[in-house]
C-alpha cells in the first residue's frame, strides 16, 4: 500500500511547496534567471540521489537518453515560467492551479485514448464534461 500511495503524497506535496515558491519568486525578478537556480539546484539534487541510491556511472546512463529528457525539459520550462507568469498576471494560487489540473485531466484522456491506446468510457467522458463545467464555475465572477 505504501508503494502505492507515497509516489503520489510526494507529488502532491511537491506541488504545494511548488506552487508557493512559484508565487513567491521576486516581481522584479526575470523568470528564466530564477529558473537557472532551480535547475542548478535540481541538477545537483538528482546527480547526489543518483549516487546516494547505489547509482554509480552516470555516464553509462547517459548513454541510454533518447529525446525524451530533452523534450521534459523544455516541458519543465514552459510549467514553471507558466505559473510564475500566471501568478505574476494576478491568478490566485488555488484556481490557477485547479484550472490547468482539471483542463490538463481532460486533455490527457485523449492523449491517453489517441496515442497509448488506453480505454475511453462513458464514465471518463462524463467526468471529463463535470471538470470543464467546474472550470466555468471557478472562473465565474
Amino acid at each position: 500500500m505504501f508503494a502505492y500511495i507515497f509516489p503520489i503524497a510526494l507529488v502532491v506535496i511537491s506541488n504545494v511547496v511548488y506552487h508557493i515558491c512559484a508565487k513567491s519568486v521576486p516581481e522584479g525578478m526575470n523568470s528564466f534567471a530564477s529558473l537557472t537556480v532551480t535547475y542548478a539546484v535540481a541538477a545537483l539534487g538528482c546527480a547526489a540521489i543518483f549516487f546516494l541510491s547505489g547509482g554509480r556511472d552516470l555516464f553509462a546512463e547517459y548513454k541510454k537518453l533518447n529525446a525524451a529528457p530533452f523534450v521534459l525539459g523544455v516541458a519543465a520550462i514552459g510549467l514553471e515560467v507558466g505559473f510564475i507568469f500566471a501568478y505574476r498576471a494576478g491568478w490566485e494560487i488555488g484556481k490557477a492551479s485547479l484550472v490547468q489540473s482539471s483542463a490538463l485531466a481532460v486533455a490527457l484522456l485523449f492523449v491517453g485514448y489517441f496515442a497509448f491506446g488506453e480505454g475511453m468510457s462513458w464514465n471518463k467522458l462524463v467526468g471529463a464534461a463535470i471538470c470543464l463545467v467546474g472550470l466555468v464555475f471557478i472562473n465565474l465572477k
